[in-house]
C-alpha cells in the first residue's frame, strides 16, 4: 500500500471585493502580506484608486490584485474603488461606518438607457420636417 505525501501549499490571505459602475466590473483581493500592486496582472501604482484606504488609515499596509473589465477610465477607476471598500469592510467591519459615511459603499445605479426603435438614440427623434 502506497501513501500520498500531500505538500502544504502557501495560501495566501486575502479579502475579496466586487465592484461595478456602469459596465465596468472590477474583482479586488486585497492581501494583507503581499505588498504587490497589479492591474489585470500587470504591475502597477495606483493614485486615485485608493481613497478608501486614506481615508481609514491604511495607505502602504496592503498589497492588490485587481482584475477590471468593461467600461471606459472613469467607470473603472470608481468600481476599483467600490471593489476595495467592499474588500476592506470583509477584512474589518468597524470600518463599514467611515467608509458608508463617505459614501465608498454605495454603488452608483446609473447606466446608459437602450436605443429605442425609430429613434435615433435612446430619446433623441428623427428631425421633423414641414414639407
Amino acid at each position: 500500500m502506497t501513501t500520498l505525501k500531500i505538500t502544504p501549499k502557501k495560501i495566501s490571505k486575502y479579502n475579496f471585493g466586487t465592484g461595478r459602475r456602469k459596465t465596468a466590473v472590477a474583482r479586488v483581493r486585497i492581501h494583507s502580506d503581499a505588498k504587490i500592486s497589479t492591474l489585470n496582472s500587470k504591475d502597477h501604482t495606483f493614485n486615485k484608486e485608493l481613497v478608501p484606504f486614506e481615508l481609514v488609515g491604511k495607505k502602504n499596509t496592503f498589497g492588490l490584485s485587481i482584475i477590471v473589465s468593461g467600461g471606459g477610465k472613469t467607470g473603472q477607476i470608481e468600481a476599483i474603488k467600490l471593489g476595495i471598500a467592499r474588500a476592506l469592510v470583509q477584512f474589518d467591519p468597524e470600518l463599514r461606518l467611515t467608509l458608508k459615511k463617505a459614501g465608498y459603499l454605495k454603488r452608483d445605479p446609473r447606466e446608459v438607457e437602450r436605443k429605442k426603435p425609430g429613434l435615433r438614440k435612446a430619446r433623441r427623434s428623427p428631425q421633423w420636417s414641414k414639407r
